[in-house]
């Protein structure tokens, strides 16, 4: 993108996109932005830091719910369906073919180009809305897993009977300093080196889940398990046991929920080896490498804990002991939790960008960006209405985390009502209007029999997420009450 010096050499102001010296630079693509230089790899380490949260921990619980037969098998499938569907959405990321033409930038550009019309508006709701929702959740859970720490270390001081109760509010504000900080990461194409950290953390923190759970196997503790999950009239009632069952397959089908930044990601891969190709790998390669994860978390959890498996066994304290190892894992949840923000919340920061760039291109304070020399990292572009406007949306979020204790429970729902469109819905219905498959026909049978199996699966998982948020509430007030 062509600067051009005024005044000084600390002024940059961005020139017609794509020209430089007359001609296209050999830093930019052949539609004049920046050159991408996104791998598989670096894909792969987008998805499993969108996909990996610490959710994983929570999979023990869902798999108590459904039992040993229908758990596994429920991971299985949505594993498949995912793949499936992610490998429909990676050929949508150029129209009309999806090797030779004309990139989509955006999911909502994938959509307008294959559909068009009212469908393009309600794929940004739900996107959207969704994206925001994530961040929120996402400083409820950081904030949850730092204040674990310290909570870990008042039970090994202090014995296991102390409540050892701490404000979550003071962690949120560390959370969004730290999001103020990496919010100024221009866009999703700097963001490689979080994403691959952040990757780390989740093996980090899902490896020490999986070798407490292992060692409390081998160890010998009795945890009552069986093939159906929870039992109606010893663990749960049978409308418990209706509502669990729906939370649980919400908890896993949303597990795997990444569509929502897919196209933004496939973004940032070189165009050669062909971009739906490099994509279809990397979902492939993250997709296997989470499931492993997920199967390995949900099955050896549910061993060690049986039925009364905690929520989250690292955070919800199903371990105490070695309290270091504890809060190690409850570190990497914080530092992946860092990086999993900022792969949601650059597409909101590039669609708010986009649009106010294309509204007022004559504002210097929209456009104009200032070189800073910065010691040990060279020149740092700096966008006074980026930097304004992205500490403003991390406030709003810290704000809304902290105001909104059981704001999980709506997240769940959010997930709830976005799965199907966004994971399901657009993608075929953008496969079938690119292919102009005749109607009725067999694979069109079959796509919209998926389709509409998801959409169920989405209905019920709503339900269940309400009836966790009447409950949350209900928990919310007895506890204020209390106080």
């Amino acid at each position: 993108m062509d600067r051009e010096m005024q005044n000084s050499s600390l002024y940059i102001a961005r020139g017609p996109e794509g020209s430089e010296s007359g001609g296209i630079s050999k830093n930019l693509d052949d539609d004049g932005r920046p050159k991408r230089t996104g791998t598989w790899i670096t894909a792969s380490a987008h998805i499993i830091t969108a996909v990996i949260g610490s959710g994983v921990l929570s999979l023990a619980w869902a798999i108590a719910q459904l039992g040993w037969v229908v758990g596994p098998l429920v991971l299985v499938v949505f594993s498949f369906i995912t793949f499936f569907t992610s490998t429909l959405l990676a050929d949508s990321y150029r129209s009309p073919d999806p090797i030779t033409g004309n990139r989509n930038y955006t999911y909502m550009d994938a959509v307008r180009a294959n559909l068009g019309g009212r469908k393009v508006q309600l794929c940004g709701l739900a996107q959207y809305v969704n994206l925001i929702g994530i961040t929120v959740g996402y400083t409820i859970t950081a904030s949850i897993s730092m204040v674990a720490v310290r909570r870990s270390n008042c039970f090994h001081k202090h014995g296991h009977a102390v409540k050892c109760q701490t404000s979550n509010n003071p962690y949120m504000i560390i959370f969004a300093c730290i999001q103020i900080m990496l919010s100024q990461i221009p866009n999703f194409h700097k963001l490689s080196w979080l994403s691959i950290l952040a990757a780390v953390m989740s093996f980090a923190y899902a490896s020490i889940g999986l070798g407490l759970s292992l060692a409390k196997v081998i160890g010998g503790a009795h945890a009552r398990t069986s093939l159906t999950g929870v039992t109606v009239g010893v663990d749960v009632s049978a409308e418990q046991k209706v509502w669990r069952t729906f939370q649980a397959l919400g908890d896993i089908a949303f597990a795997y929920a990444y569509s929502t930044v897919l196209i933004e990601i496939q973004d940032t891969l070189k165009s050669s080896p062909p971009e739906n190709k490099a994509m279809k790998r990397a979902s492939f390669v993250g997709i296997l490498t989470t499931t492993t994860f997920y199967i390995l978390c949900g099955c050896l959890g549910y061993a060690a804990f049986g039925n009364d498996a905690p929520g989250n066994f690292l955070t919800g304290f199903g371990f105490y002991e070695p309290f270091v190892l504890i809060d190690i894992a409850n570190v990497c949840i914080a530092i992946h939790l860092i990086g999993a923000y900022q792969v949601f919340c650059q597409p909101i920061f590039s669609f708010v960008e986009s649009r106010c760039h294309r509204r007022w291109p004559d504002s210097k304070f929209i456009t104009s960006e200032h070189a800073i020399n910065i010691p040990f990292y060279g020149v740092y572009y700096l966008n006074l209405f980026r930097l304004v406007w992205r500490t403003l949306y991390v406030i709003v979020t810290a704000v809304l985390a902290m105001i909104l204790p059981f704001f999980n429970d709506f997240l769940a729902l959010l997930g709830a009502i976005s799965f199907w469109p966004l994971t399901v819905y657009f993608p075929v219905e953008m496969y079938m209007a690119r292919t102009k498959m005749p109607k009725f026909s067999f694979r069109w049978t079959s796509l919209k029999m998926l389709s509409w199996a998801c959409l169920a699966v989405s209905l019920v998982s709503a339900a269940g997420a309400v009836e966790g948020l009447l409950q949350a509430l209900k928990t919310y007030k007895a506890f204020k009450a209390q106080q």
